[in-house]
């Protein structure tokens, strides 16, 4: 690993997170969900690389705010699995591990942002 950020252990859950609702998403075939997919695709994402980006700022305000914007978007991805579940696309057993591994990264995000300040 080369670069700071890819040693933090929410990256790596972040990463991991937008991994397994790559495949999940993958799997889901229903006709009529291409805009939720594509939602959740791009919010499960954009955890790990505003966690990325914010790590690569000079100024603490920078960075905060982006730590800021991935937690946004683990509160993003709630909603989006909750629809996914009331279409019976996921399970609800996959629908709650999704929602804790949420809880987990935004509860270090908040430490992140906390310890910033």
């Amino acid at each position: 690993m080369s670069f700071l950020f890819e040693k933090l252990e929410v990256y790596q859950k972040a990463i991991d997170l937008a991994e397994k609702i790559d495949v999940l998403c993958d799997a889901i075939t229903q006709k009529g969900t291409c805009h939720l997919i594509d939602q959740i695709l791009r919010a499960s994402t954009s955890i790990a690389l505003n966690i990325a980006e914010g790590n690569g700022r000079w100024h603490k305000n920078d960075r905060k705010n982006f730590f800021w914007i991935a937690r946004g978007s683990t509160y993003e991805c709630v909603p989006l699995l909750e629809r996914l579940k009331r279409k019976q696309l996921i399970d609800a057993q996959t629908h709650e591990k999704l929602v804790n591994e949420l809880e987990v990264i935004n509860k270090m995000l908040s430490g992140l942002i906390k310890g910033i300040e």
